[in-house]
């Protein structure tokens, strides 16, 4: 049995749109009555938030460590795409974090990735089949088909794609979607083909295009991608349409905030609070039919104590009746997990990143922007160096290079700018979506050895310059660590911080790194097989 309690506040319903106050009766976790009175509080008593979309295997924690974290700020449930370790490990591990997850109280909702590999330019540690989806999706502890990343597959009505969708159509399964820039009839296209949502919209016009064709839309503010200030102004007139989410949250952002920081920027910009309320909770507990409470008699007593409807800080978070989290401390505890994981690379030497290049001839440069997944590309004249095209620190215009984790392979080595290292590298094996081994480097020295001390961890962070030669290691599928967050974000907040001392003007350098082989967001990313442009979604001959 849960422990019984009556708790009194101005109580937010969600459900009916009111604000008064009540007492709030709790028993073996299940809210019993609701009754008003005619006191007045200062606090208020809201259903708890909902990340709409995230990747957990991005904070670099296990599920319960993300979950410890994540309470503290008022997050009690999310609807996760496993999309990052299945590319690692296939269904096996999807399985393994759907039997993590269910060692917390926290309630995470997972979905079949259906998209693994993302596309077939790359190598990724293993694939999912439609008869693989469809095992998941009646066994495996998952509940519906995550984000269908492959959108070019979806317009030109791939068989194979098309199959996987029928996976979840035929148990009544929500569909996610990801079509960044994809609009007018290639949309309405793929929005026809029972695509039900999407985060990837960073302006306004792609935002209510997808609401125009019955999509919901995941306003995303997230470690790397933050699009919450463009698509502000859908929520104040389409706001039923909306949800919030992360896509990918750091450690040091995660335990400094969450959806309760949007929920004050929302409402400082004139979105009623009760509406920017309903947007973190009732809509995606609604649409993904979550195991989730509304403060509802009857429903499991999932809700928060915040201070103010202005800051939204949050001072108790209970889930099923538990108090799990009390002002700004977890009580959830910490717990030990295995550490799956392939990691089959070998040590890499300074001429495997040679690149031979004509003197005059430009080279497909990638640009990489703060706060956004896209890219753009310039077609510039490296420097050369021997015949071989070497890293500018002068222009900004450093050597990008990928690594293949799963078997010895020649790495690819392009060019990108933006990143703004003047005598060190970054390296990591967070690397969407086949995570294998991506580096940025001023020098081809500093590369190797940040490289290497990839391999040498079987995956993780590094940075590595003539002065120093640091790792954060990730030994779950060389994406997750087994600590908590607390220590982990300790971790990663040194290696961000040497990438800054080092000039890097990102705000988050490993994120953005991350996503620079992300071979489904335009413009022009690099993989393990070459330099792709994704708007022709093809390699390019160099």
């Amino acid at each position: 049995m849960k422990p019984s309690f009556t708790i009194i506040g101005n109580y937010v319903d969600v459900v009916n749109g009111v604000i008064r106050p009540s007492s709030i009766t709790v028993t073996d976790g299940i809210i019993t009555e609701i009754r008003e009175v005619s006191e007045k509080y200062t606090t208020f008593l809201t259903p708890g938030f909902v990340d709409a979309h995230v990747h957990i295997e991005s904070s670099m924690l296990a599920p319960t460590a993300f979950a410890q974290a994540a309470v503290i700020n008022g997050v009690i449930a999310s609807v996760s795409d496993p999309h990052e370790i299945a590319n690692v490990l296939g269904a096996d591990g999807v399985r393994w974090m759907v039997a993590n997850a269910r060692r917390s109280p926290f309630k995470f909702h997972f979905g079949a990735p259906s998209c693994v590999p993302a596309t077939p330019f790359e190598t990724a540690g293993a694939s999912l089949s439609a008869a693989d989806i469809a095992d998941l999706l009646d066994n495996g502890g998952v509940h519906y088909l995550a984000e269908v990343m492959n959108f070019p597959a979806v317009i030109q009505k791939d068989p194979a794609m098309l199959a996987i969708l029928e996976t979840a159509k035929q148990r009544g399964l929500r569909i996610d979607g990801h079509a960044p820039s994809v609009m007018g009839e290639a949309l309405k296209s793929y929005a026809s083909a029972g695509i039900e949502s999407d985060h990837e919209c960073v302006n306004e016009a792609e935002a209510r295009a997808r609401i125009a064709h019955g999509m919901f839309v995941a306003i995303r503010e997230g470690s790397a991608a933050r699009n919450f200030s463009a698509l502000a102004p859908v929520l104040l007139d389409a706001s039923q349409a909306c949800f919030f989410c992360s896509d990918d949250k750091h450690p040091d952002d995660l335990v400094r905030g969450y959806l309760n920081e949007i929920l004050a920027r929302a409402v400082a910009l004139g979105v009623p609070p009760l509406t920017a309320l309903r947007v973190a909770s009732l809509n995606p507990v609604r649409h993904y039919r979550l195991p989730v409470g509304l403060l509802q008699v009857g429903e499991p007593a999932d809700f928060l104590e915040i201070e103010d409807l202005k800051n939204f800080r949050v001072m108790r978070t209970w889930i099923q009746g538990e108090l799990v989290a009390e002002n700004g401390k977890s009580l959830i505890p910490s717990l030990t997990v295995d550490t799956p994981n392939v990691f089959n690379a070998k040590p890499i030497t300074a001429n495997d990143l040679s690149l031979p290049w004509k003197s005059n001839q430009t080279f497909p440069t990638i640009i990489a922007y703060d706060g956004q997944l896209i890219t753009g590309r310039e077609d510039l004249v490296p420097r050369l160096e021997n015949g071989n095209a070497v890293s500018d620190v002068s222009r900004d215009m450093l050597k990008i290079a990928v690594v293949n984790r799963y078997h010895s392979a020649k790495p690819v080595v392009g060019f990108i700018r933006n990143f703004g290292l003047t005598t060190g590298a970054l390296a990591g094996s967070v690397a969407h979506d086949s995570h294998n081994i991506v580096a940025v480097g001023a020098d081809d020295a500093s590369l190797v050895r940040a490289i290497n001390r990839i391999i040498a961890m079987r995956g993780g962070l590094s940075f590595a310059s003539p002065q120093n030669d640091v790792g954060l290691p990730l030994p779950i599928a060389g994406l997750m660590s087994d600590r908590d967050a607390w220590s982990v974000a300790t971790d990663f907040e040194k290696l961000t911080t040497l990438a800054k001392e080092d000039g890097c003007p990102l705000r988050s350098p490993y994120m953005t790194l991350s996503f620079m082989a992300l071979l489904v967001i335009p413009s022009l990313k690099i993989g393990d097989k070459g330099i792709f442009d994704v708007d022709t979604f093809s390699l390019l001959t160099l």
